[in-house]
């Protein structure tokens, strides 16, 4: 990153999960400009990202989960291009959001691409979902694993530490906040980042999606009849992910944009 400062907020309660982060960052940003702040006793991710909102003095902020690693060799490079197009961006989401979940609508409205542990094979695997372009524009809503955003335009929203007081719903409240206000938000898929857990829906993650259904009841969306999200499945192995050459091959925007374009060629059912 050559020009802007940049605070990384990470909320973790584990010192490797942490550590292995905060090492992914610095080599992908350099030291000189870059800001860890660690939040190590969060009473929720909300009260603990508006802690480290209050202590950042970045021109941009990331808002990270501990468990991800972020592959892109050029990576800063492509975050601050991304970030003088859109106010806020992450790399999944959906352009109709109607209710608690970004996935909730189905194609041809939900984009993504991560790798994370295929729930059958534990192997990890890069799921593409989506069709069109690797930047997906007119985004309504966001995952929160990771989200990138202009310090201005967080202090702006901050997160609802009142209504999303446990772990959930606190990314889907803040990125459509950011919509309705007039910011311009998008799904990066060529920021390529490996995320090790995967999402976890209990009766407490549906208690949160009430409560966001409830406060934005009239503003979402109305539902279409859903049609399946078009999603690619690539296997990956230690020999790919552990090799910086195959790696950095595989995170060449001519390389995504390919596998992309193999959901452009699924038949609608």
């Amino acid at each position: 990153m050559s020009l802007a400062q940049v605070s990384v907020i990470v909320c973790s309660i584990d010192a490797r999960k942490f550590e292995r982060v905060s090492a992914n960052y610095r080599r992908l940003l350099g030291s000189a400009l870059l800001e860890i702040i660690g939040i190590h006793d969060a009473r929720s991710l909300a009260e603990g990202y508006n802690r480290g909102l209050d202590l950042a003095c970045g021109d941009i902020l990331v808002f990270s989960h501990d468990d991800i690693e972020i592959l892109s060799p050029d990576f800063a490079a492509r975050l601050e291009e991304h970030l003088r197009l859109y106010d806020l961006v992450g790399i999944a989401g959906t352009t109709r959001l109607i209710g608690g979940g970004w996935y909730f609508s189905g194609h041809p409205f939900d984009y993504m691409l991560l790798i994370s542990p295929h729930p059958e094979t534990g192997l990890l695997t890069m799921i593409i979902e989506g069709g069109g372009t690797l930047v997906v524009p007119g985004i309504q809503g966001l995952d929160g694993v990771f989200l990138a955003t202009r310090a201005p335009v967080a202090r702006a929203m901050r997160f609802d530490a009142a209504t999303f007081d446990h772990f959930h719903l606190y990314d889907l409240d803040f990125s459509y906040r950011a919509f309705l206000s007039g910011f311009r938000l998008a799904v990066c898929r060529d920021l390529v980042l490996i995320h090790q857990s995967q999402g976890k829906y209990s009766d407490r993650w549906d208690h949160y999606r009430q409560r966001f259904e409830h406060k934005f009841s009239g503003r979402l969306a109305p539902p279409l009849p859903r049609r399946d999200p078009r999603i690619v499945n690539i296997p990956l192995g230690e020999a790919i992910l552990g090799d910086r050459a195959q790696v950095a091959r595989l995170c060449r925007s001519e390389t995504l944009a390919g596998f992309v374009a193999r959901l452009d060629l699924v038949q609608p059912p």
